[in-house]
């Protein structure tokens, strides 16, 4: 059974990255200027927490 609190609506013109957790949606941050990269840590199946980090050339 779905309802629409399993649902949610995102900008698919927009770059971006999203984790779910617990059934919540949030958008990842994203790196600054330069090269950057998103790392998800995962505990026990669910992603805990993100870094991220950026490299300038």
């Amino acid at each position: 059974m779905h309802d629409n609190a399993t649902k949610a609506v995102i900008n698919l013109l927009e770059n971006a990255v999203y984790r779910v957790v617990d059934g919540k949606l949030e958008k990842v941050d994203k790196p600054g200027d330069g090269f950057g990269k998103q790392v998800i840590t995962w505990q026990n199946g669910k992603p805990t927490h993100y870094e991220v980090s950026y490299t300038k050339r």
